[in-house]
């Protein structure tokens, strides 16, 4: 970088911009997804290596064939995730359209739009929260697995040890995510990113929603999946 580039006695941290000339706080939120995905990749990394060192697995087409309000095993696998995986990638469509119209100063949008995404947040942890209670009530919790394995064999709690503590620590992230944009919502109305001129903190916020789906579709197919 240039002397000329920079005024006399300035620093270039003083306009809370990096050397990279990206804003400083979303060049932290990066920093912290980095660090929150190599969390999450050893999680599971080590349930990939248990998963295909054992003989055998429960079938999740199995395990995950309930419906709330259907009687019996739904005719088709996997539907009630399959509801949940579109309602949480639809709430990251509805954080898109927040962060475009932050970037066009339109607050009564970028508050509709975060509220669909909060709706959808809501959605995706009470639909998770029915799972884990009737799992539960099927004996499965952190170090009971009723469920066989596929070749009909007794399966260990390895399964069910991975499933409660990924999916948990993934569903705590999305709270997270939740109660973040309701900060961000209260702000919105209160007209505080339009005194700043500017709707940055929308567009971090986003990243962070945005890694929690992508994180949640690895999720998906290491457990419901494979």
């Amino acid at each position: 970088m240039s002397q000329a580039a920079i005024p006399a006695g300035a620093k270039w941290w003083s306009g809370g911009k990096s050397p990279y000339n990206v804003e400083y706080g979303k060049l932290m939120m990066w920093f912290f997804l980095m660090s929150d995905a190599f969390t999450f990749g050893a999680f599971l990394i080590s349930y990939g290596t248990i998963r295909f060192s054992s003989n055998s697995w429960p079938n999740p087409n199995e395990v995950f064939r309930t419906f709330p309000g259907w009687k019996g095993e739904m005719p088709v696998p996997l539907a009630f995730v399959s509801l949940m995986t579109f309602i949480l990638i639809m709430s990251s469509v509805t954080m898109v359209l927040a962060v475009a119209n932050g970037h066009a100063g339109k607050r009564l949008e970028v508050a509709k739009w975060l509220g669909w995404t909060i709706l959808g947040g809501i959605a995706f942890l009470s639909c998770q929260a029915w799972e884990w209670t009737h799992l539960h009530g099927e004996g499965a919790w952190w170090g009971r697995n009723p469920f066989m394995n596929i070749d009909g064999t007794q399966s260990s709690t390895n399964f069910t040890n991975f499933f409660f503590t990924i999916t948990g620590f993934h569903g705590f992230h999305v709270f997270s995510g939740v109660i973040v944009n309701i900060i961000m919502l209260i702000l919105v109305l209160r007209g505080t990113f339009d005194r700043r001129g500017h709707y940055l903190m929308i567009e971090k916020a986003g990243l962070y929603w945005h890694f929690v789906d992508l994180v949640w579709v690895f999720v998906f197919t290491c457990f419901y999946l494979l």
